[in-house]
């Protein structure tokens, strides 16, 4: 269950960092509010999967979803440049977030 936990807190983060975006400089009361719900939950369960896992994997599962997944949305949403670099970064961090949690 913890890692179930840690994924919905990577999701929550992703969630949290586009509605600060779209909340153009805290100036958009409805994201500002996503951003706020956002973050409680993504801390939530954060902390909710630390009991059974490492800290140092599930900051960089936690992270590493979030930035990932921004990443993507970025590219796809707000024209974000997806040079073959960018991608090759992203993969790297895919690759060290399955080997830490298979180390």
């Amino acid at each position: 269950m913890a890692w179930v936990y840690l994924v919905l807190a990577g999701f929550f983060e992703l969630a949290f960092a586009i509605s600060l975006k779209l909340s153009e400089g805290f100036t958009k009361t409805k994201w500002i509010i996503a951003f706020i719900i956002c973050s409680a939950c993504s801390f939530y369960f954060l902390s909710k999967s630390l009991g059974k896992i490492p800290i140092g994997t599930a900051y960089l599962v936690w992270t590493g979803i979030g930035g990932i997944g921004t990443v993507i949305i970025g590219i796809l949403f707000f024209n974000e440049p997806s040079t073959l670099l960018r991608l090759f970064f992203i993969t790297l961090i895919i690759i060290a977030m399955i080997g830490l949690k298979l180390s």
